[in-house]
């Protein structure tokens, strides 16, 4: 059974392109990696030091994947390759994020796994 399609609609009533839509998506994750580094600069600010919120690695993967999936759309190999290395960075550095919280958590071990 073929279902119809229903483009989206504007506030004005006029149909939103495709172009339109994945121009927002773009802005969108655009926005979000921006906005890590505001996040960073008030944590450090607050803090008298450099600070890296986990915060900013989770805005970063976010917004990173975003902007991924619209350099995707937009065929771009540069932009495709840069957005996919630093995914595999902000995932690692929550790892790292999340290995150390469990290491600190009261009862846990300092002893080495195996």
């Amino acid at each position: 059974m073929h279902m119809p399609r229903v483009a989206p609609v504007a506030h004005d009533g006029s149909i939103m392109s495709i172009e339109t839509i994945w121009l927002a998506i773009g802005f969108l994750g655009q926005g979000l990696f921006f906005g890590r580094w505001v996040i960073q600069w008030i944590a450090s600010e607050r803090n008298a030091e450099s600070q890296v919120p986990v915060s900013f690695w989770y805005m970063s993967l976010i917004g990173g994947l975003i902007t991924l999936a619209y350099a995707i759309y937009r065929k771009d190999p540069v932009f495709i390759a840069g957005q996919s290395i630093g995914s595999i960075v902000y995932i690692r550095n929550l790892m790292l994020i999340s290995r150390t919280s469990q290491a600190n958590q009261p009862g846990s071990s300092s002893f080495p796994r195996t």
